[in-house]
């Protein structure tokens, strides 16, 4: 398919087909992107040339200018409360002045309800501007007064072109500015559709170019695909500073905001809300909330200490061992790694001396939590382990730790404060990898350190 070309007035248009993935444009169509490798990721863009018009990015990374990097003065940015503890964490202790932050999330999971609150409590110390483009200025306005924010100082916007929004911006010059979507804004320098590659792409460009150069701090609002990541160019992740993912189950009233990006802080840093009539609300115990405390032992449960971010969290791993009546038994996880599920299974046999090959398992993590972290190990084997036998495991029982291919349990990352979270809690047992057991004894918890899948298995 050749590449057409049409004259007008502002210039020439031009068909090209933009990788959804890496945003890379080519003169044809085709299977896969040339650059990244993704398949079916070509989608069809009209872009608008003209020879009299000055380059769109300049200045947008500074002065093209040579220095030594021990001449670039290093100075402290200065970072604002957003009024959210929670989201102050996930940020990296507030939000820096010139920084560009993405927020994603499912429909409906609270991503406008999270900035308006945020924007309600900034805007009593700086200047804010709420730009919409998916809702209407009464909608806006009768969201803030559900929820009885102090919102008189907050400024609101309805418009969907960039250059207008940034020419606005310019003359009330705020602190903090919304943009509420990015796939609902677009620039007259394109002809496709608001919301496609090539529109998402430019209109975020100008964007983070204007919060550089002013210093004003940006929220961009993304919408996400069915598979959970962020929709339009994967390259909008690499422009932005920060990249949060706001996370939760719709049946669920408990939110988590995941940082998966973040040049002004440490990453997969969480905060924890709770969706209330009133709006979001923090939660600075996590641990109290993802903990179910069952009146009497149950099979199947277990409680490890897991870390997100900064912090240690206590939270339960149910699993669910019965019968399969099926050729391949299944093997279902919610908030886990599904193939992982499978290899710590074949490793139980294998070292363990338990088949589970004619069972269906299912494990899931309570609260909406998903663990990434490989310290979940020990606890998906023995709740399974409990769940088949049938056997409660104690209340009074925690456990984390790594198990490998040959059977051995492998130390983790910050064991001393794992130790201490559970016994602040009131755990008064706890099941570590030997690497991990404390130098001194700590008051009124018994550390049960192994170094084998088996002596784990003994000890229960």
């Amino acid at each position: 398919m050749a590449v057409k070309s049409t004259a007008s007035k502002g210039g020439r248009h031009k068909t090209v087909f933009s990788c959804s993935e890496c945003g890379s444009q080519a003169a044809k169509w085709a299977g896969q992107c040339g650059d990244c490798g993704a398949w079916n990721t070509l989608i069809e863009d009209i872009i608008t040339t003209s020879s009299k018009t000055a380059p769109r990015y300049s200045g947008y990374a500074g002065e093209s200018a040579v220095c030594n990097i021990t001449d670039v003065s290093v100075v402290a940015r200065a970072r604002v409360s957003t009024g959210f503890s929670e989201l102050d964490r996930v940020l990296g202790d507030g939000l820096v002045n010139g920084s560009a932050v993405l927020i994603g999330g499912d429909p409906g999971i609270g991503k406008s309800t999270l900035l308006i609150q945020a924007i309600a409590s900034l805007s009593q110390r700086v200047g804010t501007l709420y730009v919409t483009g998916e809702e209407s200025l009464q909608q806006v306005s009768m969201r803030a007064h559900r929820l009885g924010l102090a919102s008189d100082k907050v400024r609101l916007l309805a418009e969907t072109q960039v250059q207008r929004i940034l020419a606005l911006a310019d003359k009330e010059k705020p602190g903090v500015l919304v943009i509420d979507s990015i796939q609902t804004v677009y620039t007259d320098q394109l002809n496709s559709a608001p919301g496609s590659v090539s529109q998402v792409r430019e209109s975020a460009a100008h964007l983070v170019q204007y919060a550089k150069q002013s210093g004003t701090s940006i929220f961009l609002v993304g919408h996400v695909t069915k598979e959970g990541a962020l929709a339009g160019p994967r390259v909008l992740e690499h422009m932005v500073d920060t990249v949060l993912y706001f996370e939760g189950d719709a049946s669920s009233r408990y939110r988590v905001i995941r940082a998966v990006k973040n040049r002004f802080g440490a990453v997969n840093e969480v905060g924890v809300f709770d969706m209330s009539e009133k709006g979001l609300r923090e939660v600075s115990n996590p641990s109290a909330i993802f903990v179910s405390r069952h009146q009497e032992p149950v099979s199947g449960s277990v409680i490890m200490v897991t870390r997100e971010g900064t912090r240690p969290m206590l939270v339960e791993v149910q699993a669910l061992v019965t019968e399969s009546h099926l050729p391949n038994p299944r093997r279902v996880t919610v908030g886990l790694d599904q193939n992982r599920l499978a290899m710590l299974l074949a490793v139980l046999q294998r070292h363990g001396g338990i088949a589970m090959y004619d069972q269906d398992v299912f494990v899931n993590v309570v609260g909406g939590v998903r663990l990434s972290e490989t310290a979940a190990d020990l606890a998906v084997i023995l709740s399974a382990l409990s769940s088949m036998r049938d056997k409660a495991l104690p209340n009074d029982l925690a456990v984390f730790g790594e198990i490998g291919l040959a059977g051995e349990i492998r130390p983790v990352q910050n064991g001393q404060e794992r130790i201490k979270e559970a016994a602040q809690y009131g755990y008064k047992r706890v099941i570590v990898p030997l690497a991990n057991k404390p130098a001194r004894p700590i008051k009124g918890l018994e550390v049960i350190a192994v170094q084998q899948l088996v002596e784990a298995i003994e000890q229960l």
